[in-house]
């Protein structure tokens, strides 16, 4: 359980697989600004204790590791994360000056998928629960 995160009342180990996409996919705007988005990602994550245990931005995709507190859904960080550096892009790095409304930076969606524990490490532990529960009856049976 090295991998488990506390809480006050909560031990969890919540991680995603994000995928998000740049709407305009202009390889030369891209590559100078490669930095500066993951610089951008990561101090939103820093703000709202998410791990961004990986990531590589991409000229297409950015895939990111994701390790999310159960406080907050998934939904809701990529919203955040989506919404917060699209307006912290246009401007720091594209220099945009006014209002941003109607800009965008993200394609609309995302991929995600769970990163979870082992479906086998899970029905062993889930057998072996059983197994220790009757134990532990036995062994109060035992004892009247």
């Amino acid at each position: 359980m090295k991998d488990w995160q506390s809480q006050a009342h909560v031990k969890w180990a919540c991680k995603y697989h994000v995928v998000i996409l740049p709407k305009y996919r202009r390889k030369v705007l891209y590559g100078r600004m490669r930095r500066g988005i993951g610089r951008i990602l990561q101090d939103l994550c820093r703000q709202k204790d998410i791990e961004l245990v990986e990531g590589k931005a991409m000229p297409d995709p950015i895939p990111m590791l994701l390790s999310v507190p159960p406080r907050y859904s998934i939904a809701m960080t990529i919203g955040y994360l989506k919404g917060k550096s699209a307006t912290r892009i246009h401007r720091e790095l594209l220099h945009t000056k006014g209002t941003l409304f109607g800009r965008s930076f993200w394609a609309r969606g995302y991929c995600v998928s769970t990163v979870g524990l082992d479906e086998v490490q899970i029905r062993r532990s889930i057998r072996e629960q059983e197994q220790l529960q009757r134990d532990q009856d036995q062994g109060e049976l035992n004892l009247e």
